[in-house]
């Protein structure tokens, strides 16, 4: 049953969201933990964290991940969370897909319609709220540590202050940025 319903799942959250990977990490979260709670807050922060290290679409990495983990918690075997993740994968691109090859096949003979053009700016404007959703899901005690003037959550500001500004001021290589914060946080709390 839960095949079943990781499917629908993943199936509506790959084709209502627009703006790529990171604007449905908010409808995965509110699908997985919030409505289903078949992961914890901290497990869905762990597997966006791998999601985002792991090459490809942090999309479908968030979905083969959170399928797996889900049959898990669910107390299915391993060859059934192996294949829930491979649905969750497959639902959240089948849709999207089959929209894409429709709208190009439109769009290419509409290219130049005023209508068109402004669904277009005011998209845009919606991935930027998604994004952003994205964003304040991730400011959880579960990645922050809990408010106050613990070490977890000292070095997390710090780190994320520090990550910030040098990918917005200095456009610093994101990869240089995830590998320099990984060995600071073997640094900090192996101590």
């Amino acid at each position: 049953m839960i095949l079943l319903e990781l499917f629908w799942t993943f199936l509506k959250i790959g084709i209502f969201t627009f703006g790529g990977g990171y604007a449905m990490i908010a409808l995965i979260q509110n699908e997985l933990v919030v409505k289903r709670e078949w992961l914890t807050t901290q497990e869905f922060t762990d597997i966006l964290a791998v999601s985002q290290m792991t090459p490809g679409p942090v999309g479908i990495n968030t979905a083969t991940y959170a399928g797996y983990t889900a049959v898990m918690n669910q107390g299915g075997p391993a060859w059934e969370a192996i294949f829930g993740s491979l649905i969750a994968s497959f639902a959240v691109i089948l849709l999207p897909v089959l929209l894409m090859i429709v709208v190009f096949n439109y769009l290419s003979h509409h290219r130049d319609n005023p209508a068109i053009e402004a669904m277009f700016r005011v998209m845009r404007l919606a991935v930027v709220g998604l994004i952003a959703a994205a964003a304040l899901v991730l400011l959880n005690g579960a990645s922050f540590g809990t408010f106050g003037l613990n070490t977890q959550f000292v070095v997390s500001c710090l780190l994320f202050a520090t990550v910030f500004y040098f990918s917005y001021r200095h456009k610093t290589n994101p990869i240089l940025l995830i590998v320099a914060s990984g060995v600071m946080g073997l640094i900090v709390y192996s101590l």
